[in-house]
């Protein structure tokens, strides 16, 4: 194992290359990176890199996001079938037709959509800055909100905004159960419920703190809790964990009672694809210059008000 993080690290140098990954990763490969973060972070540190390589280890959209940021940098990611049900769950075509029904309305998508959903949007956001850019535009402004119906629920709950939603969802947070949570809580009493807002409404009424993955982290490192029960994808768990070492951190189990609710397509990268993806600069993401432009304004609307 020892040699296989010296392969990553002089192929790094050879390369010239930058290692982002997202908290939802394997700890080994949150160990190796030179940036980790959430969506917005990883976004925002895409576009100040000087790196001539970002070996990107998340899912497919973010890959695209880096690409879109950075046209002439070489973005390669360790799988290319690594994912997102939630970008998959607003086809293309689908979602055009959508929101041409709705000419009167501003569409606003989180980040966490394909390029092509990307380039139909006005404004791009993250779950750490939807509230806010929300908030930024006239209080009578009809707003579509895509793909996340449960993130688009909880901004609308919590905005007052009266938003459109498109009927999307992430396959991680929506099957966390209510039964265990409420079993979790009375065998730990003292213990936060910190939770992601793509979960489902029955699991966030529960929540003591509701926030992007960054932010449950903070939230983590702060409270003055000694326990915390974690609703999002169990990745995050390891950062929580090497911050915090004596304090306790328990997943929440999916509703078949696994503890186990790790995103399928993140898990799909590994150490090997990385040093192989470094070797090879494939899978390399490339896309149209027109989808590009088109994707980028709404990017940078949100980078901007961020």
């Amino acid at each position: 194992m020892d040699d296989i993080f010296s392969r990553l690290e002089n192929l790094k140098k050879e390369r010239n290359a930058v290692i982002l990954a997202h908290y939802y990763q394997d700890p080994d490969i949150q160990d190796v990176a030179d940036v980790m973060g959430d969506s917005l972070a990883l976004a925002q540190h895409a576009v100040k890199t000087d790196a001539d390589v970002i070996l990107f280890c998340g899912v497919h959209f973010m890959c695209e996001t880096a690409k879109i940021l950075n046209p002439r940098k070489t973005v390669i990611l360790p799988d290319m079938n690594a994912g997102c049900s939630l970008a998959d769950s607003a086809p293309k075509e689908e979602f055009k037709r959508w929101i041409e029904s709705y000419p009167d309305h501003i569409v606003i998508s989180y980040i966490n959509c394909s390029a092509d959903v990307k380039a139909m949007s006005d404004i791009i956001c993250t779950s750490s800055n939807a509230e806010k850019i929300l908030n930024s535009l006239p209080k009578d402004e009809k707003i579509i909100f895509a793909p996340d119906k449960y993130l688009g629920s909880f901004l609308k709950e919590k905005t007052g905004r009266n938003l459109l939603l498109w009927n999307g969802s992430c396959q991680v947070h929506e099957i966390f159960s209510e039964k265990e949570l409420v079993k979790l809580m009375t065998r730990h009493p003292l213990a936060e419920v910190l939770a992601h807002p793509e979960c489902d409404e029955n699991i966030l009424r529960h929540a003591h703190h509701i926030g992007s993955t960054t932010s449950i982290i903070n939230y983590g490192a702060k409270s003055n809790s000694n326990t915390f029960i974690i609703a999002t994808e169990p990745g995050v768990i390891h950062q929580m964990e090497k911050a915090n070492p004596r304090k306790t951190f328990v997943p929440l189990p999916s509703n078949d009672g696994c503890a186990c609710n790790e995103c399928p397509h993140m898990r799909l990268n590994t150490l090997e694809k990385m040093v192989s993806a470094l070797e090879n600069l494939t899978p390399e993401i490339t896309m149209e210059e027109e989808l590009r432009l088109k994707s980028l304004a709404p990017l940078e609307r949100m980078l901007a008000l961020s």
